[in-house]
């Protein structure tokens, strides 16, 4: 953490680069970060990650301010950008490096986190269980620079990937109005 004013959240939703936008544009969200968690070697590269052999899940990493935004909000919105039903898969992406998980900072963030699955399980919005992870965090590596704020650098690239994915179109059913 790069102060104690900041927390980190660190959630794994299939393609970091959907991940981004939803998070990016919260109040009290100081920054975000794509890149790779959850495996067995350091450093991993994205070519390691997209064999699907290193055990690393694409994920975000949020630096946030606890004072204007609470981590239950971030877990909210988390929920409303993944299918938490599909293992080893989101949308078009297939492969345990798009798992869904919630990686834990501290145990206060675990309860939480088991709290909101728990009351999403129970609200029988999903006909199947949520099989969404939720473990302790564990070694983040920042994914490469071109990774970063994809969806703002290469956006017509990110628009048409976005939209092809089906992603959309399922946040779309499942939630109602949905602005990526």
């Amino acid at each position: 953490m790069s102060d104690t004013r900041t927390q980190l959240a660190t959630f794994a939703g299939g393609c970091f680069w959907c991940m981004e936008p939803p998070f990016d544009k919260l109040p009290g969200v100081i920054g975000t970060t794509p890149g790779y968690t959850g495996g067995r070697i350091e450093k991993p590269t994205y070519e390691q990650v997209c064999s699907g052999k290193t055990g690393h899940a694409e994920a975000i990493q949020i630096v946030f301010d606890p004072q204007k935004i609470r981590y239950r909000e971030l877990l909210d919105t988390f929920w409303r950008n993944i299918d938490p039903t599909t293992r080893d898969r989101q949308f078009a992406d297939t492969g345990s490096q798009y798992r869904t998980a919630i990686f834990y900072h501290d145990e206060e963030q675990r309860r939480l986190a088991e709290e909101s699955k728990r009351e999403l399980e129970n609200s029988g919005k999903y006909p199947g269980p949520i099989v969404t992870e939720i473990v302790p965090a564990s070694p983040f590596y920042p994914a490469e620079a071109y990774h970063c704020q994809y969806y703002k650098k290469n956006s017509l690239h990110y628009k048409m990937y976005r939209q092809g994915s089906g992603r959309d179109s399922y946040l779309e059913k499942m939630w109602g109005t949905h602005k990526s």
